[in-house]
């Protein structure tokens, strides 16, 4: 892996699922640009800033790994996947390095999250914040970066789907909230339709 400074945030890419309401297509290799997805993902957080890249993968991770060009990622398995995105958010946390200070979480299937979006929390971080989301219109959306004090808490509330949803509720008042929505769109790509617009539209 290339050598990254010591102030570089790292990355956590979620990208485990099955894509049980697509049919059973892994999201990490869903086509989005001529690309699997994951690589796409990947290439935002590197774009906005990020250090080191983790990705977690799941559903179909052989195929991943023969078929998405991941260089200088750390690729985790998680094979608990089935169990939802907290399982995948413990195996990402649990594969940092033991001196990360930050970590930005994304998700494969948010192909609207731009680098705009991820420079923005990464200068919210350098200003001190230890939590920061991304907001669309003030509501808070994905990415979100948590700092290092804050790892444990997150893995142990990660269960089911919930991801880092407990850590950032208990929270709250301790979020920094970016608003990105003139740089970035939210939505996940989790059904045909979803995909077939995301296809379009890319």
């Amino acid at each position: 892996m290339e050598d990254q400074p010591q102030s570089a945030v790292a990355a956590l890419v979620l990208a485990a699922g099955g894509g049980r309401r697509l049919g059973g297509r892994p999201k990490a290799l869903l086509p989005f640009r001529g690309r699997p997805l994951v690589e796409h993902a990947v290439g935002v957080v590197r774009a906005g800033g990020c250090g080191p890249v983790t990705v977690v993968l799941g559903a179909a991770r052989e195929q991943v790994r023969a078929t998405a060009l991941l260089p200088d990622c750390r690729l985790v398995d998680n094979a608990d996947w089935e169990g939802g995105m907290g399982s995948s958010l413990r195996a990402g946390l649990a594969a940092l390095e033991p001196d990360t200070r930050a970590v930005l979480v994304m998700l494969v299937d948010t192909p609207g999250v731009t680098p705009a979006a991820v420079a923005r929390l990464l200068t919210a971080h350098r200003a001190g914040a230890e939590l920061v989301a991304a907001g669309y219109h003030g509501r808070r959306g994905h990415p979100v970066l948590i700092g290092a004090r804050h790892f444990a808490e997150a893995a142990a509330g990660a269960t089911g789907d919930a991801g880092a949803r407990a850590l950032l509720a208990a929270h709250a008042a301790e979020i920094t909230l970016v608003e990105c929505a003139d740089v970035a769109v939210p939505d996940d790509l989790d059904t045909p339709a979803d995909l077939a617009r995301w296809t379009s539209a890319g």
